[in-house]
């Protein structure tokens, strides 16, 4: 029954077929051909590009692997995101074409090229090469626009992109740090002419002193690894890191040499061949390999506060009475700088959430000091003479907490005054008084509101005060103590200027060590702190051409110094260096008084978010 049943339903649905579709003569179906779907368009297309790999300045290099990547956003030194799905290989004259299409994650995804192995003359293929050139973001690179890939483009592609950088050619920053990231690739150009494989950059500025000797020095050294792999064994040797893994390859031994700049100096500068193809380079070792600049103009003269905005904007206060605004490459945003606006001898600078520039002026016409609040653009906000109520006596420093009420410190008359976002006392009409302040010259605020104050006197204190001025505390710590930063854990750091050395301090008061110096000779009269993002504590050192880097609280020896005995950026020329800064990218900024200079150590901390509100933060 179950057959015949079967068999009728067959019967059935092939003349329904026929009913419906209709059926030839010979009983065949006419079978629809298929859909083919449109090709997917990337959402973020890029456009072709040509580039050339190079060893030194005339000699291609032929066969090369090609890689395109976008920088990755997991964190830094994340995982890259490989853009090139087909092989792509540099041709006999060391040329390579990247193709049209490629998906960028994002439209300013920042992307950079690496080329690996290749043939350098008669030379069998060499497996160490491995050199990168930073392009920038996807949607800035201009259709048929031209690269090369060479030794002085992955130098300056190491320090300036030291902070994202890691072993293997990763590049990569926390999601929420794409403007440190960006400022970064903008460094890089800064340091590099991508489109000539030259440095200085094309847009480099024209009152800063251009580091093109020692970028081109490294590449002297890297170049001797890919002219000849007999050579790269002595590179990889000096760019083992202590306790580390020897690199495999050039780029990961000028990453080595960015991120450990006091190592190997002078056995590295040995290596730079006669007749080496970069010129100008070094005549004689430096003092570590630290990069940096020095920049003038912008009107400034004598500097001393700073501060770095959230765009990566540097502002520098002058004792000379100017405001002065550069780019996160250097370039001078005012070319004779701000006046007026009650600005007079100031010592200190401090930027609130909205970019918002504030500058204690110790003097002022017919008064006792005044603070001026300028806005992004340098336009005055505080009036034609700042602030001026609250007990404002002299002020000599300022620090801004995470809820905007702004500390001022007086000197004139050792109180504090607080001021609210828009300038208004808080802290009563003369502000806050105890006898347990004492020519208190710098004030930092920790992660509760309270404010804590170098009094840069004999009873050698750190005062912490609370928001409301109802508690205020002593602790004898130090020896004339001058800067003052607070870390991540709450504890306090203090640069004690006539003992030479740096003070800790647990968030309650208890004196972790009194003078951390560790006889090394870089500590001579501490101005300047600043903490980066993993806690290790900067020092400039206002009689010492050098700065200084110190564990931070959270390392098995705090207060150990990791810098050099002379300490770092020796031959920077440092002159009575001040104050000291971090910004996203990880460059530190200082100001120097003696010479007049805003000086960039390129790469050299971790980075934190900017403007400096309270403890540092990971941007």
């Amino acid at each position: 029954m179950h057959s015949t049943l079967r068999l009728f339903y067959v019967a059935m649905v092939g003349a329904l077929s026929c009913s419906l579709a209709g059926c030839g003569g010979g009983g065949s179906t006419t079978t629809p051909p298929p859909v083919t779907p449109p090709p997917v368009t990337p959402a973020n297309p890029g456009v072709s590009f040509s580039g050339k790999a190079m060893a030194g300045t005339a000699q291609p290099i032929v066969g090369a692997a090609v890689q395109l990547y976008a920088a990755g956003t997991t964190g830094n030194g994340s995982a890259s995101t490989a853009l090139l799905t087909t092989t792509l290989t540099t041709d006999a004259t060391g040329s390579f074409t990247v193709p049209s299409g490629y998906a960028c994650p994002a439209a300013a995804s920042q992307l950079y090229v690496v080329i690996r192995g290749g043939q350098v003359g008669a030379s069998p293929d060499n497996s160490a090469i491995a050199l990168a050139s930073a392009l920038g973001a996807c949607n800035q690179i201009v259709s048929a626009s031209k690269f090369v890939v060479n030794e002085v483009t992955t130098a300056a592609m190491a320090w300036g992109l030291a902070q994202f950088l890691s072993v293997g050619a990763n590049v990569g920053a926390t999601a929420t740090n794409a403007q440190g990231l960006a400022n970064a690739f903008a460094t890089v150009a800064n340091l590099v002419n991508p489109t000539a494989g030259t440095s200085p950059g094309a847009a480099f500025p024209k009152t800063g002193v251009s580091p093109a000797a020692k970028i081109n020095t490294l590449a002297n050294v890297l170049n001797n690894c890919t002219a000849a792999a007999s050579a790269c064994g002595q590179l990889f040797s000096a760019t083992t890191p202590s306790g580390g893994s020897a690199p495999a390859n050039t780029l990961d031994a000028a990453f080595n040499v960015v991120r450990n700049p006091g190592n190997s100096i002078a056995a590295l500068y040995a290596q730079q061949a006669s007749g080496a193809p970069f010129e100008p380079a070094l005549t004689a070792a430096p003092s570590d390999w630290t990069l940096f600049i020095n920049y003038a103009g912008g009107g400034i003269s004598v500097p001393s506060g700073l501060g770095v905005d959230s765009t990566g904007s540097v502002w520098v206060a002058s004792y000379a009475g100017v405001a002065s605004k550069y780019s996160n490459t250097g370039n001078p945003v005012f070319a004779n700088g701000i006046t007026g606006n009650g600005l007079m001898s100031t010592y200190s600078l401090a930027i609130d959430a909205q970019d918002n520039v504030w500058i204690p002026n110790q003097q002022s016409t017919g008064g006792f000091g005044s603070v001026t609040e300028l806005n992004s653009s340098g336009q005055p906000v505080s009036g034609a003479n700042g602030y001026s109520s609250g007990g404002i006596y002299f002020p000599e420093a300022i620090a801004i907490d995470t809820n905007g009420t702004v500390w001022i410190v007086n000197n004139g008359n050792s109180s504090l005054t607080l001021l609210s976002s828009t300038g208004q006392p808080l802290s009563g009409a003369k502000g806050y008084t105890s006898s347990q302040f004492e020519f208190p010259v710098a004030v930092a605020i920790d992660g509760n509101h309270n404010g804590w104050v170098t009094n840069y006197s004999d009873i050698d204190t750190v005062t912490k005060v609370s928001a409301d001025g109802t508690q205020i505390s002593s602790y004898a710590c130090c020896n004339m103590p001058d800067g003052i930063a607070i870390d991540q854990r709450g504890d306090v750091w203090v640069a004690n200027y006539s003992g030479d050395s740096i003070s800790q301090l647990a968030s309650d008061g208890t004196v972790i060590s009194s003078g951390y110096s560790d006889m090394k000779a870089s500590i001579n009269h501490p101005q300047g702190l600043a903490i980066d993002g993993s806690g290790h504590v900067w020092v400039t050192n206002y009689r010492g051409p050098s700065i200084t880097e110190l564990a931070g609280s959270a390392a098995s020896s705090p207060g150990q110094i990791l810098s050099p005995s002379a300490g770092y950026a020796g031959d920077a020329k440092l002159l009575e260096a001040y104050a000291i800064q971090i910004d996203a990218s990880g460059n530190l900024w200082i100001t120097n008084q003696g010479s007049s200079i805003l000086t960039e150590v390129v790469g050299l901390a971790t980075p934190v978010k900017t403007p400096l509100l309270g403890p540092p933060q990971t941007p």
